[in-house]
């Protein structure tokens, strides 16, 4: 498979997966309707497990660019696949969430609550406070791109760790920082559902909250580089 289809086909998935098991949660009528906080991210982590499993061999399911990112500031990804990989990765996301709306399209028209339906496509923090919710964002995906790092310094990127690892990690990460922000730690994640949110014909979805999108695609930016920073530096305090 093409590297670049790959991470299209790889983001489709995880976002189909992890906002359908959002949609299932949030949205009335549902066979999972008030599931909580532990479904969701045991959905994320399970998605992030078949989207990796599924394309690993040929694109080394970034699916994230922070991951691609951090990947080339270390060195083992080239710099000039990184607007391809973004760019496959936001179509990906984009069209994983319209296969959600066509899903759930009755859900959608049947519950009343406009910020329970944008959360089906992308993160909202609980307590609006931009510093507190980047530095949220900053923080989990430093500690996704660490992981990445250090599990398996030489890799090309997610895959060579194996799916189920890469799961556990965003599994950890949701259980011990998503509480404040739904930790997004990937910036194609939120932006292209949420572009997919402003475009589909989505019953009664009110607006995008376009003002707090710059906050789920810096932070998880900045936290990939800091985490690369962080792991280049130690490598050169050791000589």
């Amino acid at each position: 498979m093409n590297p670049y289809v790959a991470e299209i086909l790889g983001t489709f998935l995880l976002i189909l997966i992890g906002n359908g098991v959002v949609a299932n949660v949030l949205l009335d009528r549902t066979k999972g309707h008030a599931g909580g906080w532990i479904v969701v991210t045991a959905g994320w982590a399970l998605a992030v497990y078949v989207a990796v499993a599924v394309v690993a061999p040929f694109s080394g399911a970034h699916l994230n660019p922070a991951v691609s990112l951090g990947l080339a500031l270390h060195g083992t990804f080239e710099w000039t696949s990184l607007p391809g990989y973004v760019a496959a990765q936001l179509l990906g996301a984009f069209l994983g969430s319209a296969m959600v709306v066509a899903i759930y399209r009755s859900h959608f028209a049947g519950t009343e609550s406009s910020a329970a339906k944008l959360a089906c496509f992308s993160t909202a923090p609980q307590i609006r406070e931009p510093i507190r919710n980047a530095l949220s964002e900053v923080v989990g995906t430093f500690v996704l791109v660490v992981a990445v790092l250090y599990a398996e310094p030489a890799a090309v990127g997610l895959g060579s760790l194996g799916a189920l690892p890469v799961a556990l990690v965003v599994f950890a990460v949701g259980i011990g920082l998503g509480g404040t922000t739904g930790y997004a730690i990937n910036p194609a994640r939120d932006l292209g559902p949420r572009i997919a949110h402003a475009l589909l014909p989505v019953p009664g979805k009110g607006g995008s909250d376009w003002g707090y999108a710059w906050i789920p695609i810096v932070g998880p930016l900045l936290g990939g580089a800091l985490a690369t920073g962080m792991y280049h530096l130690l490598e050169i305090s050791q000589g």
